[in-house]
């Protein structure tokens, strides 16, 4: 297994560049949880900051995946150490539960899937977590990491990374079970794993007999680019990684077969200069994550209030 070399970690261990905007806040707490507002005090400072989500497939096929994402995290705190940004760092998975009717021949039939964390940051109990991010002041962020991203492989078949990425800061920022996580001051950066296709909805839906979900009722991927410039502010504000399978075709490499992720593809298009497919079929988690933080240290220097 290759890890990320020393000459790589380097390239991407410089703070970013031109400032931002203060948020006017004189407490020194910049935490928020909607999108930051400006407030015109004149003051500026650099970039420091960076709030990362792991969105990670907890579906059957991703063990061997996971692995590899625990054995290459400490090159990636080590890379956002050497960088000076203040970081913090949460997982949720792509499991979402829905249900929907499906007419049949013999009479409606309701369809259903559960087991989902909607978009909730994990905290596991056995991983000793005071809240649901790992922050840089914390005492080991790459052992907690390595707990929390062992997210198993008992999760929803239907992968939905896009909707759970929404949920994570609608839904679950709402209900108070993310509150807290966001920095009106940072980066906000979305890292995708999965070796299948996202198949996110958010309608409430009706399906004739034959028809898929999966292929049929998905969400617009164009509004989950809406909704995080929405919720960010700007859409220079939030940059996003997929290491998924990046066609045509599915692909393969020792972690197994992945399929084209032809919405997640579209995703990072639609981002454009702030988003990088990465493949998880390279069977090297580390040039994935390495293209992933060198992109999200250039957005950072490029923040526009």
């Amino acid at each position: 297994m290759r890890h990320i070399a020393i000459g790589l970690i380097c390239v991407a261990a410089t703070a970013c560049g031109p400032s931002i905007r203060n948020n006017g806040d004189d407490t020194g707490d910049d935490t928020v949880d909607a999108a930051p507002l400006p407030t015109g005090d004149g003051s500026e400072r650099k970039c420091e900051k960076m709030d990362v989500l792991f969105v990670i497939d907890n579906s059957g096929s991703m063990g061997q995946e996971q692995t590899n994402l625990i054995a290459n995290f400490p090159a990636f705190i080590t890379v956002l150490n050497n960088s000076g940004l203040d970081y913090r760092v949460a997982v949720t998975t792509t499991g979402r539960n829905y249900s929907y009717t499906m007419t049949t021949p013999i009479g409606s039939l309701p369809q259903s899937q559960s087991g989902g964390d909607n978009g909730a940051m994990l905290k596991p109990a056995s991983c000793n977590m005071t809240k649901r991010w790992i922050d840089k002041a914390d005492a080991d962020p790459s052992a907690t990491f390595s707990c929390v991203a062992n997210v198993g492989t008992g999760g929803p078949s239907d992968e939905m990374p896009l909707s759970a990425m929404r949920d994570a800061f609608e839904e679950r920022m709402a209900d108070g079970t993310n509150m807290g996580f966001r920095r009106a001051d940072a980066l906000l950066a979305v890292v995708f794993l999965t070796d299948e296709e996202d198949c996110s909805y958010e309608q409430s839906v009706s399906l004739g007999f034959g028809q898929s979900l999966c292929d049929s009722m998905m969400e617009p991927v164009a509004n989950y680019v809406t909704f995080l410039d929405t919720y960010t502010g700007h859409h220079s504000r939030w940059a996003t990684a997929a290491i998924a399978g990046p066609g045509p075709g599915s692909c393969s490499s020792s972690f197994g077969d992945a399929q084209e992720a032809t919405r997640l593809k579209q995703f990072v298009s639609l981002t454009g200069t702030n988003g990088v497919m990465a493949s998880i079929c390279d069977g090297d988690l580390s040039i994935g994550l390495m293209q992933a933080l060198t992109l999200f240290q250039s957005a950072c220097g490029d923040i526009i209030l």
